[in-house]
């Protein structure tokens, strides 16, 4: 009876968090202990256009580049290139876009149609967006596989860069096999996630469809909105669920909080991605676009000890309605335990911190590009884990993370297991029918203990079937 009701437990914390994904393994495009290069070779003519006539035009330049590490050295012709990002267009050191397949049709280069290139200009360490994401997969969240790569264009170097996976029908298929051709919407500054009808015409101004563009629909994303604006109080708790996946935002905004992400959804209503899997046409929260964060302030406002419940901005209704109600606001109180407890620790970061900064200095103090914006030098790179720049670098990253860590501490509520007070779609096993759980192994892939709790499995089945499941004590 005990294997029978610890099955009946494992099916309904399945079907309450649902947060089926699989991060990838990374391959020589991310290189983790080394820096790889890529040489970009295209017209004098059209290199100068690109940053500058066509800044904004994301016209795919023709180019040729050369992929180069240790291992390596691959050659890839007709490849597009265009300058990326919002506000970055206007930096001295610019971000880039090299797409595979703008004039080969369905080609990508080990397994990518886009490499993104972001030139950190704002954050002197280049360290911040790498840890970020580097968080949310060891909380076993969905996020971009990264790496380091030096740029060089025309033969000039243009500095040390960090290549963040694109976000794309790619994405989609690497992270959720099976259930990969649902709607990827792109949500830019402005996605506040209000309602304002059933009109598709004013969501697409701000929420951009990313797949299935043919299709062009929209109206799961407006149902979603109108569930979480109108829905009654007391049908809420079950109808959020029914639409979102909300246990999996729930965690991932206990990152966002600890991170320091103000540029995301619940300060800026910005930079964030919503799937709609197809299996159940829920929409799960995906975090991007995470330099502003570990100390980096353009609003005076101290991000390491704000209020992780007060800390999001006025207008927020995924955040305000969520953590309105006991049960959601129990289990935000748990993943942020969870993970204060075995991810946000100060020692282990800053040991991650400085190996990696020592695995990029040289191509880091090499870089010129990295004071054409605000003047920042050698020194400051080499000082950037423990001291702060001042101006909009508030506080060095090891003193917000100790900050972070201490006031969020102090801060979290005590987690009461409240138990979810919706059932519906609960599947009920009768003893005869349970099947037999054989193997578990994490999201990289590792085996790991049957009985392993607070963490992501994915668990096989003797019948031959995959869960994947979310047990927490």
């Amino acid at each position: 009876m005990k294997s029978f009701c610890l099955f009946v437990l494992l099916v309904f914390i399945e079907l309450s968090v649902k947060a089926q994904f699989v991060h990838p393994a990374n391959n020589n495009a991310f290189l983790q202990n080394e820096v790889a290069s890529v040489y970009v070779t295209m017209s004098a003519v059209d290199a100068q256009t690109m940053v500058t006539d066509s800044l904004y035009s994301d016209f795919p330049f023709v180019t040729s580049v050369i992929y180069s590490s240790s291992a390596i050295q691959d050659t890839i012709t007709n490849v597009g290139i265009h300058v990326r990002g919002n506000t970055s267009r206007n930096a001295a050191k610019k971000s880039f876009e090299l797409s595979f397949n703008s004039y080969v049709q369905g080609r990508k280069y080990r397994g990518l149609e886009k490499m993104k290139l972001n030139g950190e200009h704002n954050d002197v360490s280049i360290l911040r967006s790498k840890v970020s994401y580097n968080l949310l997969t060891q909380c076993g969240l969905p996020s971009p596989r990264t790496s380091y790569i030096k740029l060089y264009i025309n033969n000039e170097y243009k500095g040390l860069y960090i290549h963040v996976e694109h976000f794309d029908e790619e994405y989609i298929q690497k992270r959720f096999p099976n259930d990969n051709d649902g709607n990827l919407f792109k949500c830019f500054y402005g996605s506040d996630l209000t309602y304002h009808g059933t009109n598709p015409t004013y969501y697409q101004n701000t929420y951009k469809l990313k797949t299935n563009e043919a299709m062009n629909d929209y109206s799961g994303l407006i149902q979603f909105i109108n569930v979480l604006n109108n829905s009654a109080a007391a049908n809420f708790v079950c109808d959020i669920q029914d639409v979102f996946d909300v246990d999996s935002y729930l965690r991932t905004l206990a990152v966002e909080i600890l991170i320091g992400q103000w540029d995301g959804y619940a300060y800026n209503k910005n930079n964030y991605f919503l799937y709609e899997r197809p299996s159940d046409g829920k929409f799960i929260f995906l975090e991007y676009d995470l330099d502003n964060t570990f100390g980096i302030d353009w609003f005076n406002i101290n991000w390491s000890t704000r209020n992780i419940y007060s800390w999001a901005n006025a207008n927020r209704p995924l955040y305000s309605k969520l953590l309105a109600v006991p049960y959601f606001k129990d289990r935000f109180n748990y993943h942020m335990k969870d993970i204060l407890t075995n991810y946000f620790l100060p020692a282990p970061l800053n040991s991650s911190l400085q190996a990696t900064q020592n695995l990029i200095s040289n191509a880091a103090l090499a870089d010129d590009y990295k004071g054409y914006d605000y003047g920042f030098t050698d020194q400051d790179f080499l000082d950037a884990i423990d001291q702060a720049w001042g101006f909009h670098v508030t506080q060095s990253i090891s003193e917000y993370i100790q900050d972070r860590y201490s006031s969020a501490n102090s801060q979290v509520l005590a987690h009461q297991n409240i138990q979810n007070p919706c059932t519906s779609g609960l599947e009920v096993f009768s003893f005869g029918n349970a099947l037999k759980a054989i193997k578990a192994v994490d999201v990289l892939g590792r085996e790991i203990p049957l009985d392993t709790k607070n963490c992501i499995k994915i668990v096989s089945y003797e019948n031959g079937s995959v869960k994947q499941l979310y047990e927490y004590e």
